[in-house]
């Protein structure tokens, strides 16, 4: 006996008949393709027809039941929606296919006025597009590079330091009426004009006295000069040098002034290495403990440099057969995505917010070079991943996210859900996948190691403030960390009032 009435009536949806259609494409640069399309009238009235034949039978025409009212009065009622109906389905389904056929990776979505495409009533329909793609090359012959991999010592100095710089950020602050040394911190306000027009203010800032004071899009060179022996109350003027990179391109390279008021002198003191304080900074539970903390971060910045170098020079070397020239809209809108990708990096690594703004500010003065560089090196190390299937794991995501945790003020599945919802976890990937490509190359190298000798002090000598002196607002949207501190005290707290 059988069974099988239900699955004989079952009626299998019929597979979508592709377009038929002609795709003219052009390659004005390495990474933009210009396309036509061009899709025969006959399928046009295709298309119009499906559309019809779907609403026909539920149409309502007034003097009819519904359902029951004469197609051709249906297709006059309904025409205007239809055809718009149809012509975005049409451009859905035709981009699809150009897509999925044409010889060409997008990277971007396709550039078109949708309101400016109109349904022809005769002759064929025709649109045009641009998209932005990854550039064609030959991929570069990575087995066999001879590398130099700098290595770094972490001494008992070198722990000590860090260790104060991290104790600074909890010592006691006290005003006082006494000169500013270099190291003390102060509250100023400064004030930007050019040509005595007003251009935008700092706010009483709490900033460490050092010799460079650096912005979004300037720096004050010799800020330690211009400041020096400065007192409570005071106000001296200096001169800002607006970055190269600066929003404004009339700005570039121009001088303009800066009034800078110091509100405080603050003098600190370092809290001592009791074990109440041991426990509020982290539960640590003795300061050989903390050292070590302290020492696991500067081993993570190190490792971060050591691979830092090692890309520059796989990059250098690979990057002879990638000369393609990039679009300058596809350097502007990666900009911004670049420098918080590179952020999350430094935080992973070990980074404190004040070594981070720092970067951003270098990075932000000097934008579209640094960018270029970045996208230059992504594209060479996505196509080796892609050819030898490399890509990021489920764990991988864990171990990043959990980098990134430590060094900030929320639980993991917060940082996850932060990062998903601000469209990074793509930034995460690429980050993780172009890290295992180097690792790769590294190892198919041959590598001598060179013992790295730091200069010391010199990430001491600039202060960094998230400020444009010419008022944009990207600043913005680099999310700083809440706890500005090494320890891993702000996430475990989180973590409990989970």
């Amino acid at each position: 006996m059988s069974t099988s009435t239900e699955s004989e009536t079952t009626q299998v949806p019929e597979e979508k008949k592709p377009v038929q259609l002609e795709a003219k494409v052009e390659s004005p640069s390495a990474c933009l393709r210009e396309v036509i399309v061009t899709i025969p009238h006959a399928e046009v009235e295709r298309y119009l027809k499906d559309a019809y034949d779907e609403i026909v039978p539920e149409a309502s025409v007034a003097g009819f039941r519904a359902g029951r009212a004469p197609r051709k009065l249906v297709e006059k009622q309904f025409r205007d929606r239809v055809r718009e109906q149809v012509k975005g389905t049409l451009l859905m389904d035709s981009l699809a296919q150009v897509s999925e056929n044409e010889n060409f990776s997008a990277i971007g979505e396709p550039d078109f006025d949708f309101e400016s495409i109109e349904l022809p009533e005769e002759g064929d329909f025709k649109y045009q597009f641009s998209i932005e793609v990854r550039p064609d090359f030959e991929t570069p012959t990575w087995k066999g590079l001879e590398l130099s991999k700098p290595v770094e010592e972490i001494s008992d100095d070198d722990v000590q330091e860090s260790l104060e710089r991290v104790l600074g950020r909890y010592a006691t602050l006290e005003a006082t009426d006494e000169a500013a040394e270099l190291g003390d911190k102060l509250v100023v306000t400064i004030k930007f004009s050019d040509e005595g027009k007003f251009l935008s203010q700092i706010e009483e800032e709490r900033i460490t006295f050092c010799k460079r004071l650096s912005l979004s899009d300037g720096v004050i060179e010799d800020f330690g000069t211009l400041m020096k022996d400065v007192t409570e109350g005071e106000t001296r003027t200096g001169k800002v040098k607006v970055s190269e990179g600066a929003s404004i391109e009339a700005m570039r390279g121009k001088e303009i002034d800066a009034e800078i008021t110091v509100i405080e002198v603050l003098k600190s003191e370092l809290p001592k290495l009791t074990e109440s304080f041991l426990e509020e900074l982290g539960d640590f539970e003795s300061e050989q403990e903390l050292r070590g903390f302290v020492r696991d971060s500067l081993t993570r910045q190190a490792d971060y440099r050591t691979q830092q170098s090692l890309r520059e020079s796989v990059v250098e070397k690979l990057a002879g057969s990638a000369d393609f020239e990039l679009p300058e809209s596809l350097v502007q809108r990666q900009t911004q995505r670049e420098l918080q990708r590179k952020v999350l990096e430094l935080r992973r690594s070990g980074f404190d917010e004040d070594n981070i703004r720092r970067f951003v500010n270098a990075s932000r003065q000097n934008a579209k070079a640094s960018t270029e560089a970045a996208l230059r090196e992504h594209f060479i190390l996505e196509k080796i991943a892609e050819e030898e299937n490399v890509d990021a794991e489920a764990g991988d995501y864990d171990a990043e996210i959990a980098l990134i945790a430590q060094q900030s003020d929320m639980a993991e599945r917060k940082v996850r859900a932060r990062l998903e919802k601000s469209g990074q976890m793509d930034a995460i990937r690429n980050q993780i996948v172009e890290r295992k490509v180097i690792e790769m190359i590294v190892e198919a190298a041959k590598v001598s190691e060179e013992k790295v000798e730091k200069s010391g002090g010199d990430e001491d000598d600039e202060f960094a403030v998230y400020h444009s002196v010419l008022a944009t607002r990207e600043e913005a949207s680099i999310p700083e960390a809440k706890y500005e501190d090494n320890t891993p005290k702000a996430a475990e707290k989180e973590t409990e009032k989970d």
